[in-house]
């Protein structure tokens, strides 16, 4: 009896093992299953994924960024959204194009995480980029957003701003921009001068200081040739180099610079609304085209 008892629980451990086998096995190739299952599913969202796009995030530039993707057809924006349009104006998305807002400044180094970006051609050129090259896309130069000369109000008539004006608009400026920058920067001054205003005494100007805020490229370049004409009539000119867009609005509203050189017309206005400053421009010198470029993306087959 002993005998039949040992062979009977023998019997069972051997029969409970191979169920408990088949189960572990059932287990294994379920688990095999589900992760073959999550690999397609993360194939299928990875293939589904939005399409990222860098783009300043001050009220103008970032409504400039939208208005070329609109002119290149990637979007529509709603009707009457313009110069302070935010995405939150996008009619039409169909490329599914998701906006990711940075400060312009940083827009370059954002490129490397997101699949395109659009970027103020001055900030562009100092990553080492060609606008009119490197860009997959570009605004033309007949554009709204000028660069201009700024001044605090009330300033406009002073007599070594009208020389700084003069000399801005001269024609060795225009032709250091056009030689410089080959169509990354575009002179817009329809009337150069000789670099001076024939109605200035600049006898009486010999000595002065015009200190002008300004941003390293390239607008400190360009200020570069003005210093060497004001020069001629022992005017000095001391620039300041900025790489901000807030400060320097601040140093010439405070009074304690005399002009500033960095931004555009609609960026001037909205700046003013925002803060309560009293500047205006007096000039404007050239177009910067903002451009798209590639990032994770090197063409625009993405888009297509």
């Amino acid at each position: 009896m002993k005998k039949i008892t040992a062979i009977l629980t023998a019997a069972a451990l051997v029969l409970t093992s191979a169920i408990a086998f088949a189960g572990c096995s059932n287990k294994t190739e379920s688990s095999d299953s589900s992760a073959s299952s999550d690999k397609a599913t993360s194939a299928v969202s990875t293939s589904a994924e939005k399409l990222t796009i860098a783009i300043p995030n001050d009220t103008t530039n970032e409504a400039r960024a939208l208005l070329l993707l609109q002119e290149l057809g990637y979007i529509k924006l709603k009707d009457g959204a313009g110069i302070t349009a935010t995405p939150k104006d996008i009619a039409e998305n169909a490329h599914n194009l998701e906006f990711k807002e940075v400060e312009a400044a940083q827009v370059p180094n954002a490129r490397q995480d997101v699949d395109y970006a659009i970027i103020n051609s001055n900030y562009a050129i100092e990553a080492g980029l060609n606008p009119v090259k490197d860009s997959l896309g570009i605004e033309g130069s007949a554009s709204a957003y000028g660069n201009i000369l700024v001044v605090k109000e009330g300033n406009e008539k002073e007599p070594k701003l009208l020389a700084l004006k003069a000399a801005l608009e001269s024609r060795k400026v225009a032709d250091f921009i056009k030689e410089k920058y080959d169509g990354s920067v575009v002179s817009v001054v329809e009337k150069t001068t000789n670099g001076f205003d024939d109605s200035i005494d600049y006898a009486a100007l010999k000595g002065e200081k015009v200190t002008i805020a300004a941003s390293p490229t390239p607008h400190a370049e360009i200020l570069s040739v003005v210093k060497d004409i004001l020069a001629e009539k022992e005017i000095t000119l001391d620039i300041k180099e900025y790489t901000d867009y807030v400060q320097p609005n601040n140093v010439v509203d405070s009074g304690e610079l005399d002009a500033n050189y960095f931004q555009h017309l609609p960026y001037l206005d909205d700046f003013n609304a925002e803060n309560g400053t009293k500047l205006v421009s007096i000039s404007t010198i050239h177009v910067e085209p903002l451009g798209l470029y590639g990032g994770k993306q090197t063409t625009l087959d993405a888009l297509k």
